[in-house]
């Protein structure tokens, strides 16, 4: 394939390569924009920055480097002798398309332009702001490292490398959007991951072509997966070092978005969402425990609320033995209403708190759980029992380990209870075949979504369910088709 054509080119003249960036970068209207003009060894040159990208000390030391040039040693091969042996810095480049140039600078290096040099030095000195790794609020555990992804894809890369020292690790570069140019990372461990998934992700995020990624990683999945109308997640999001890393050694593609403190992992399947590194700190029936628990929250979240509005509303339906179930105080709303507000309620109360502060947030749980709770059962808005399972089927939602599959059953949750409540056991019935059918057709690449349930793999699945001892784990998933199956 032919090179691009050079537009721009950098030329011999000092003045006309100055002039160009100055223009380009607009030096003169933004402030955090400088332009520091030198004079070592008999030539003018130039540093170009952005400010808050800058390392102070390393330009200062290559400043004072260039202190004591002599005319004779840049006489002969000016650009070999300053990048060979005068600036002391690793991450060092030259580069003759002064719209390349241009992008660098924006994107954190700085280039030096030097007099009768027909290529501009490119010196990575970036600093990003950056907060410390610290543990994610959405996926705490008790035992385990306390570390997470940050907003800088160098620093989360590092995190990685960390804990995957294989020699075969890959981080691919690539470059995203025409006016944001925001990086990312294609992660993955080359002799496992299947190259076609790889050479998938690669080309699809090629042909991304926007302005920007406003949303960053949230963006990459909608362009790279599709599937816009459904509301499931096609990939998990982590902001864990340690469950990226794992899954690295499946044979999963981590994609990193500079910017975003969470990476995606691609291909998941349904099942991937539903589990959670506190199962894998403890022993392994105690994480069997926790999982068997998880999964009947979850579920519960899925099927209680539209199970008793079906039972409560069809006495028919219900055996003696469960003859307590029903509505026993009848509110002064129709059921389905009172399920539907109290719905729009407890979404009402998340947003709240989110955007509550802290040391307010628990007060306003408090007071919306106690007060306007207790208050709509007294006047008669509510029925207790509405009140209860509408609990349970919340704690359920958040006991989710994914906050996008949280969302996604509550949303289907809701479908549910109005299939139930218009149409009875028929739709009930349908909906949650209708459900499940959709779920089984969807196909991340070429993973079932709902594999290892359909279609069915014994091994697979009795991994899912039980929390299995370590090194009993010999195999990898079949569904992300690893060159090399055996851990």
């Amino acid at each position: 394939m032919s090179k691009e054509k050079i537009k721009h080119k950098v030329s011999k003249s000092f003045n006309e390569n100055v002039a160009f960036l100055k223009k380009e970068l607009g030096v003169d209207k933004s402030f955090d924009l400088i332009f520091l003009e030198l004079k070592h060894g008999g030539r003018r040159m130039g540093l170009f920055l952005v400010d808050g990208f800058g390392k102070d000390q390393a330009l200062t030391q290559i400043q004072r480097q260039f202190a004591s040039l002599t005319d004779e040693e840049l006489d002969q091969e000016p650009l070999d002798t300053l990048i060979k042996s005068k600036i002391p810095y690793v991450e060092i480049a030259t580069e003759r398309d002064l719209d390349a140039v241009v992008d660098q600078v924006l994107a954190g290096p700085t280039a030096l332009v030097v007099e009768g040099v027909d290529s501009i030095i490119l010196l990575d000195t970036r600093e990003y702001p950056v907060r410390g790794p610290e543990e994610p609020d959405t996926e705490q555990v008790i035992r385990g490292s306390k570390d997470g992804f940050v907003e800088t894809i160098v620093m989360n890369a590092a995190l990685i490398r960390r804990r995957v020292r294989d020699r075969t690790t890959r981080v691919e570069f690539v470059n995203v959007g025409r006016r944001s140019k925001t990086d990312l990372a294609i992660t993955y461990i080359e002799d496992i991951a299947d190259p076609a998934y790889v050479n998938h992700i690669r080309k699809a995020l090629e042909r991304i072509d926007t302005d920007g990624l406003p949303m960053a990683d949230k963006t990459i999945e909608e362009y790279v997966f599709g599937h816009h109308y459904n509301p499931y997640p096609m990939v998990r999001y982590t902001e864990r070092p340690d469950v990226a890393s794992s899954h690295l050694f499946e044979g999963h593609i981590i994609i990193i978005v500079d910017g975003s403190p969470s990476v995606i992992i691609a291909p998941t399947t349904f099942w991937h969402h539903l589990q959670h590194a506190e199962e894998y700190r403890q022993k392994p029936i105690v994480g069997a425990a926790l999982r068997f628990v998880r999964f009947v929250a979850v579920f519960a979240s899925l099927f209680l609320l539209p199970l008793w509005y079906l039972l409560a509303t069809n006495d028919t339906y219900v055996p003696e033995a469960l003859s307590y179930l029903g509505e026993r105080e009848k509110g002064s709303v129709p059921l389905i209403s009172q399920f539907i507000i109290a719905e729009i309620g407890i979404e009402m109360l998340r947003m709240a708190a989110i955007h509550t502060p802290n040391a307010l947030a628990t007060a306003l749980g408090l007071v919306s759980a106690l007060l306007i709770g207790d208050v709509a059962i007294n006047v008669g808005l509510f029925s207790p029992e509405v009140v209860l399972y509408l609990a349970i089927a919340a704690v359920g939602s958040f006991a989710t380990p994914s906050y996008e599959m949280g969302l996604a059953n509550r949303l289907v949750r809701v479908i549910f209870l109005l299939s139930t409540a218009f149409f009875g056991l028929v739709g009930f019935i349908i909906s949650i075949a209708v459900w499940l059918i959709l779920l089984v057709r969807i196909k991340v690449f070429e993973t079932p979504y709902m594999w290892p349930f359909i279609p069915f793999d014994a091994r697979a699945f009795r991994d899912i369910l039980i929390r299995a001892p370590m090194p009993l784990k010999s195999k990898r998933p079949s569904s992300v088709h690893p060159q090399d199956p055996d851990r």
